[in-house]
């Protein structure tokens, strides 16, 4: 093989390579944009569920916010 030919050959195989990595970036960037909102959301349904939990701790007749203020269930 000629050197302008090995030169081409090389080149060729740049571009291809270069354009997998453009196609890989795009993918993972659309995953982690994908993650990104998942996680924002599950921040808000845990938000909403503390929330809740703490209403339905308060609600309990005798429930008291601090664990170490309830007696042990031994007594």
């Amino acid at each position: 093989m000629s050197e302008p030919e090995d030169i081409i050959r090389r080149l060729e195989e740049l571009e291809s390579q270069a354009a997998f990595q453009d196609e890989l970036h795009g993918r993972l960037n659309d995953v982690v944009a994908r993650q990104d909102r998942e996680i924002v959301e599950l921040r808000q349904q845990l938000k909403e569920l503390a929330a809740k939990l703490r209403e339905v701790g308060e609600a309990m007749p005798g429930a008291s916010s601090n664990p170490a203020d309830e007696a042990p269930p031994h007594y």
